[in-house]
């Protein structure tokens, strides 16, 4: 016979609140088959003789890793006794991941009594009827984005303690709720042990809300009217990117193929802009050049979504659900204490995800970007047959083919063959690129360093020229080289 667990509900605080069915269920249950999610509840006196998992709250590292535990631990007294009873705060239907948890485990049967749960007398106090006035509920873990895009009404469950109230502060911009303006004086209401002898209904401010009292497990945030939702500044940037695409006589002619040229371009810019934070530079140049990026990324999604192919938000929530699946060894089970064995994973990962996808890889080289800038193709080629096992044991082997490439670039420069040439001149410029990928340098940026070292050089042999009223253009080769060597000596 499968195992079962009965849930029931103690209802939102007082004695008062639990249902008869409830009663009978815990009667009918003998004591070593009684377990509660926490003993921190007015009611939980009720269930005499019961096992509380209080202590599961103080070893777990996060909400996510107690209510598995406690599921799991759950499962294994069904399968023990097999018959369990399990007494949640509120109602089991409400904001109760371990009872979710339990519904969805094929090992057992469960049976959900229903119960009154903390909504009902929220309703009550605050003189609400949540279906006319649109109220959305949010987890106060999780309010910057289970409220993202919302508006009106919200009532915020899970508001324990004044950390959470004061992160629900942050994530909300300024200007973003209703009330007249001006955020900090924005009312919310606290529901404080609803249904107790102390009960409190806190009207207060949002500046004030997690100092107005000290909150608990049965503390509740109502917040009247979201003015405009939560992450607001991107809801606006992409109606922005919706309008110019719309009304921009420019904007409406481009393509995605149009576009390619500006999405290199404001790329390099940011690279730019953060190889300028070494040598001083601040982050506003950094601010803008990634806004510019973020907008070609909005523009392509804005074509596809006025060709009815697909959204930003399909854009984003792919990302999400990739570095998810990508990082089990931060969202699951599996082990990874080096960087390595992160890479590791991510490769066996992604090329499971293409077989799924029929679209299995044939080639070592399938996935690397064609259009990627010639050194950095180079290094990634090399890079992926050095995972075959198809490359020098260290720096020492690579060394010696610049000499020989060299040897052969001249050679063919003196046969008279301009193909032979160009040939020879990639061979020598592959062979550089593998000696500094043995050496663990970019070679872009490293080309890129020393250009730029070049460039500025020279822009002082410019000047030193112009002091001494030297024209640079009507100079030999020994002039040039004795300015030269004055500035580097520099």
């Amino acid at each position: 016979m499968t195992p079962r667990i009965t849930v029931v509900g103690l209802g939102p605080g007082g004695v008062g609140h639990v249902t008869a069915e409830t009663l009978a269920a815990i009667e009918a249950t003998p004591a070593p088959q009684r377990f509660l999610r926490t003993a921190r509840h007015p009611s939980a006196h009720l269930v005499p003789g019961a096992m509380s998992f209080d202590s599961v709250y103080e070893v777990a590292d996060t909400f996510a890793d107690v209510y598995a535990e406690i599921a799991e631990r759950l499962v294994a007294a069904a399968t023990e006794h097999g018959h369990v009873l399990y007494a949640v705060p509120g109602s089991p239907l409400v904001l109760e991941r371990t009872v979710a948890a339990l519904r969805t485990d094929g090992r057992v049967a469960v049976d959900v009594l229903p119960a009154l749960s903390f909504l009902d007398v929220a309703w009550a106090r605050l003189g609400v009827d949540p279906v006319e006035a649109g109220v959305r509920l949010v987890d106060g873990h999780e309010f910057a984005t289970a409220a993202a895009g919302v508006t009106g009404a919200v009532l915020v469950a899970h508001t324990h303690a004044n950390w959470v109230l004061s992160d629900i502060k942050l994530a909300v911009d300024d200007a973003a709720l209703d009330g007249g303006g001006e955020l900090d004086a924005t009312p919310v209401v606290l529901l404080h042990h609803l249904g107790t002898d102390d009960e409190q209904i806190v009207h207060t401010t949002w500046a004030e809300m997690d100092r107005a009292l000290e909150a608990d497990h049965l503390t509740a945030l109502y917040i009247p009217a979201l003015g405009v939702p939560v992450a607001a500044g991107y809801a606006r940037f992409h109606q922005l990117a919706r309008t110019l695409r719309e009304r921009c006589p420019w904007d409406i002619e481009q393509t995605h193929q149009s576009l390619v040229p500006y999405l290199i371009e404001e790329t390099y810019e940011v690279v730019d802009a953060i190889h300028a934070l070494t040598d001083g530079g601040d982050d506003h140049d950094l601010i803008e050049e990634l806004g510019d990026l973020l907008y070609q990324i909005e523009f392509h999604a804005t074509i596809a979504e006025q060709e009815g192919r697909f959204t930003i938000a399909d854009v984003t929530q792919g990302i999400h659900d990739k570095l998810v699946r990508r990082h089990p060894h931060v969202f699951a089970d599996t082990q990874a204490d080096d960087s390595g064995t992160v890479l590791a994973n991510w490769d066996a990962i992604k090329r499971q995800e293409k077989a799924d996808a029929g679209k299995q890889r044939t080639s070592v080289f399938d996935g690397i970007p064609g259009s990627l800038p010639a050194l950095n193709y180079a290094h990634k080629v090399q890079h992926k047959a050095a995972k075959l096992g198809f490359d020098w044991p260290d720096v020492d082997g690579a060394v010696p083919k610049i000499a020989e490439e060299t040897g052969e670039l001249l050679e063919a420069a003196t046969g008279g063959d301009p193909g032979a040439v160009v040939d020879e001149a990639g061979d020598l410029l592959f062979a550089v690129v593998n000696v500094l990928r043995h050496l663990g340098v970019d070679p872009e940026s490293a080309l890129r360093a020393a250009t730029n070292k070049f460039r500025t050089r020279f822009e002082q042999v410019e000047q030193l020229a112009t002091e001494r009223g030297i024209d640079l253009h009507s100079s030999d080769l020994a002039t040039l080289d004795t300015l030269w060597d004055e500035v580097k000596a520099r």
